[in-house]
């Protein structure tokens, strides 16, 4: 992965967490849940980045051997 890449992924982890403490703000009340503040979204969302990587990194690697296998199949 190159070094821009990694630098265009920033804005969506800032979006992202914005995102996650609006919507935390409008489901939490409804469960009787607290309220987050936006450093808390931002610890919970680098957590679920941390998590969700590499499992989207395996499956994107499992999709282009599958695809390549089934592909490759079908053209004989």
């Amino acid at each position: 992965m190159g070094y821009f890449k990694i630098l265009a992924a920033i804005p969506g982890f800032f979006l992202s967490s914005w995102f996650l403490m609006l919507l935390w703000g409008v489901i939490a009340p409804k469960l009787g849940w607290q309220g987050i503040d936006y450093p808390v979204a931002m610890l919970i969302n680098i957590t679920l980045w941390l998590a969700v990587a590499p499992l989207a990194a395996a499956a994107g690697r499992f999709g282009r051997i599958w695809w390549r296998r089934s592909y490759s199949s079908t053209k004989a």
